[in-house]
């Protein structure tokens, strides 16, 4: 049983590393304590209680979880610590070695997290003599549990959990081991807590899951039957799919959103590699004839796309001649934006009996030309909006900061503070595009 008097009067703070899954899990667990009584601590305000969302997709993710960790300990002295994430999966003895942590949840655990978080805090206010300890599933199968999330945190857009886990099981990847196999809610549930993000004066939605295009797994329905559901939904005016994979994306759903009312001409598609070998040695589910394809597809279907692509980069096996077939691909394809991350060694993936080693000076390297690469294309796809109007979802700027927003097709539109206005806020407005920024990463516009 919940103890709820216990948070009465308490103050939280939240960190979340690595994907938007994450963060709206995160802004899910916020909202669920703000129900028993516990606000959200203040900048500078020292928390009763702290939330660490860790990621675990490389090495650096995992360094970055410890320092979050160790640095959230030494700002909230004699706060009860909580960690969950993927990190907290995969790494728990690690987590519950370190000084002033109190609770370690895994993939499975996390969406109890309030009782497990009531039991042990009412022992710790209570004096009980105190050791960490942790909570996890071993087994990827064993993860079964779905944690529902539709939260905005601080942001405009909501973002929905539609999906979790993977199936994949590539050789790089230590996903399906951190979170599970493929599973999901029913469409009726999901249309639900959309319908309540319109009431509460959501206008767009961003769709967000570990593998979204493997969604209905659990329930029997496709990805395509729950893009047809949302479509429907009054009040929200514009979804985006955060990821899918090449293989998953199939004609009917490229016609769907092409013609549909609220589903953007924007795209992301993890490629990993354009060698065919690579893709092999990955045991990625496609191959680079099938990844053009869907390209080509899409931007025939609707020529204003943008299209966002993932590259990993000096992953073993990806010799130069592999990774310059990967760069030729990518040249040629109208993509509008490359996601670019080195390989990191996971352990106890398969991907560690692959003999070729790629050096970090060449990982530097080839990292450094995807992403010149990656900033002509955006340049390229934004000098062909310069003079057109676009219609632009405003967020509200900080005071004195631009105003900020992103149009359909994901151009992102800055406004400068004389003239931005509050009434621009959470609303779409017709924006004319005049230049692009320094940055090469976004665009001034005037208002029509």
């Amino acid at each position: 049983m919940i103890n709820t008097p216990i948070f009465q009067g308490k103050k939280a703070a939240y960190y979340t590393l690595g994907c938007k899954l994450n963060f709206s899990e995160t802004s899910t667990f916020g909202r669920m304590l703000e129900e028993y009584g516990v606000k959200r601590a203040k900048k500078g305000e020292n928390a009763d209680i702290c939330i660490i969302n860790t990621c675990s997709v490389t090495e650096t993710a995992d360094s970055k979880s410890r320092q979050q960790i160790r640095k959230t300990i030494k700002n909230h002295p004699g706060a009860f610590v909580v960690v969950t994430g993927c990190y907290a999966q995969l790494k728990p003895e690690t987590i519950v070695q370190i000084p002033g942590v109190d609770l370690v949840l895994g993939s499975n655990e996390k969406a109890k997290l309030i009782q497990f978080l009531s039991d042990k805090y009412t022992e710790k206010e209570e004096g009980a003599e105190q050791q960490a300890e942790y909570k996890v599933t071993s087994q990827p199968k064993e993860i079964t549990s779905f944690q529902p999330s539709c939260s905005k945190g601080e942001r405009t857009r909501y973002w929905l959990k539609v999906q979790d886990g993977c199936n994949y099981y590539c050789t790089y990847c230590t996903i399906p081991y951190a979170r599970g196999n493929s599973r999901n809610p029913s469409i009726e549930s999901l249309v639900k807590q959309a319908e309540q993000a319109a009431s509460e004066g959501g206008k767009e939605i961003v769709l967000t899951g570990v593998n979204i295009g493997d969604f209905g797994r659990t329930t029997g329905e496709s990805f395509l039957d729950l893009v047809k559901a949302l479509d429907k939904v009054e009040g929200i005016k514009r979804y985006r799919i955060s990821s899918l994979e090449p293989d998953l994306i199939t004609d009917e759903l490229i016609d769907y959103c092409a013609h549909s009312r609220a589903f953007m001409p924007h795209f992301h598609i993890p490629l990993q590699s354009g060698s065919d070998t690579v893709l092999k040695l990955m045991h990625r589910h496609y191959d680079s004839a099938l990844f053009k394809d869907r390209i080509l597809r899409i931007k025939e279907a609707m020529p204003d796309a943008f299209i966002g692509v993932d590259v990993m980069v000096g992953c073993r096996g990806e010799t130069p001649e592999c990774f310059e077939e990967t760069y030729n691909l990518l040249k040629e394809l109208p993509v509008s934006q490359l996601h670019v991350f080195p390989y990191s060694e996971r352990p106890g993936t398969s991907a560690l009996k692959i003999p070729y080693v790629v050096s970090e000076k060449d990982k530097h390297e080839r990292s450094q030309r995807l992403l010149e690469l990656s900033d002509q294309k955006t340049e390229a796809f934004y000098l062909l909006y310069i003079n057109k109007v676009r219609e632009v979802l405003f967020e509200k700027a900080s005071r004195g900061k631009a105003m900020h927003g992103f149009t359909d097709n994901y151009i992102r539109v800055v406004l400068s503070p004389s003239n931005a206005s509050d009434a621009y806020d959470n609303e779409i407005v017709k924006v004319k595009i005049t230049n692009i920024n320094h940055d090469r990463a976004s665009t001034t516009a005037i208002i029509v």
